[in-house]
């Protein structure tokens, strides 16, 4: 692929926030937004690390006070957690496979993680200029793609995980108009996360997935907020 050139569409100085920084893809777009020039500073958040639990609202919410109290502004928001085993429980395969706890918990991950990362973390987007935040979907949360079945529960969560993005872009624009809020699907990605269903898959190298993804955000405007989007460019049904 042809390298990141790094994001042109925000002022020189720019400054990003990656949550799920230790992860494998979050790891990647912490170390492509280091590598660019443009890029004033990179903050990054964790569980493994800082102890950065989206399924805790007082650990987001204390981080999200912590960086307001320290002056955190920010022009870009990476939302990179997420999960497909959990309790080394996977995704069904049918619906008799369907276990209550463990479709719970694929919610309180992959759908109210997030939502609680765009109540506190939103109001820490810069409101003066251009400003974006992207949340890490999935191709499978489409209804409208869904050709397979299966996956019920994580299917399920990113669904719902699009239609927070969706509402919370709205309400965002209101008081960011240049504000871009969506949600991203990285491709199937080399990671611990998808290694066990991925055979015969081609897989891309996360610095490559990071890259690519933060070029859509990078072209993005605001018209097109609330939107859900592939690695390539091309926007997902819902």
């Amino acid at each position: 692929m042809a390298d990141f050139t790094g994001i042109t569409s925000l002022e020189p100085g720019y400054t990003a926030l990656v949550l799920g920084a230790s992860g494998g893809i979050g790891s990647a777009f912490a170390e492509v937004l280091g590598a660019d020039p443009r890029c004033g500073e990179v903050v990054r958040l964790s569980r493994s690390v800082d102890g950065f639990d989206v399924t805790d609202e007082d650990s987001v919410a204390g981080a999200a006070a912590r960086l307001a109290g320290s002056g955190g502004r920010f022009d870009l928001i990476l939302c990179a957690t997420g999960a497909l085993t959990i309790d080394e429980i996977g995704p069904e395969k049918a619906i008799k496979a369907i276990r209550p706890e463990a479709m719970a918990a694929q919610f309180a991950v992959n759908a109210i993680g997030p939502a609680l990362v765009l109540k506190h973390f939103s109001p820490l987007l810069a409101g003066d200029r251009r400003s974006l935040l992207a949340a890490l979907s999935a191709r499978v949360g489409s209804i409208g793609d869904n050709r397979l079945g299966g996956w019920i529960s994580y299917r399920a969560a990113k669904a719902a995980l699009n239609q927070i993005v969706r509402t919370s872009a709205i309400e965002i624009a209101r008081t960011r108009q240049k504000a871009v809020i969506v949600s991203l699907h990285p491709g199937s990605v080399e990671t611990g996360l998808s290694s066990a269903y991925a055979k015969g898959h081609d897989r891309l190298p996360p610095a490559d997935s990071a890259k690519l993804m933060l070029s859509v955000l990078d072209r993005l405007e605001p018209a097109q907020s609330g939107g859900f989007y592939a690695y390539d460019g091309q926007a997902i049904e819902w």
